[in-house]
């Protein structure tokens, strides 16, 4: 609301700006500079504002997501095996890494991508749990 308000207080002041040359109160060179800066400051506000729309739905399709995540997530809360269905509605893919052998031991890490929230980092999921 406030940055509408001031929209219309510069659209207010341009015009005036534009009075003032007519009336040859300030140059046509002066009123060219300014005209140009405040087109400029349009363009530059009209992108930023698309930008930040689509920030916005962005994240509205995420919160969406997660919230058919939780969902789906909630259905398997007494869950005792994984079963073929459960695997399929949470999970989008299986990363395996190849093998680390350079502590002496063999280490090989796995990563999961759920479906619709992307990959949540192990050490989220422990804290989580312990907490």
């Amino acid at each position: 609301m406030m940055d509408e308000q001031n929209g219309h207080a510069v659209n207010r002041l341009f015009i005036r700006l534009y009075e003032d040359n007519v009336s040859g109160r300030i140059s046509d060179e002066r009123f060219s500079m300014m005209s140009k800066t405040y087109e400029d400051e349009q363009t530059r506000l009209k992108a930023e504002a698309q930008s930040l729309k689509q920030e916005i739905e962005a994240q509205e399709r995420q919160i969406d997501d997660i919230d058919q995540f939780i969902q789906r997530v909630h259905k398997y809360t007494e869950l005792k095996e994984l079963t073929p269905y459960a695997l399929r509605e949470l999970v989008k893919a299986i990363y395996i890494e190849a093998p680390d052998k350079s502590t002496g031991k063999r280490r090989q890490g796995i990563r999961i991508a759920y479906d619709l929230v992307g990959f949540i980092p192990l050490e989220k999921l422990a804290k989580e749990e312990t907490a």
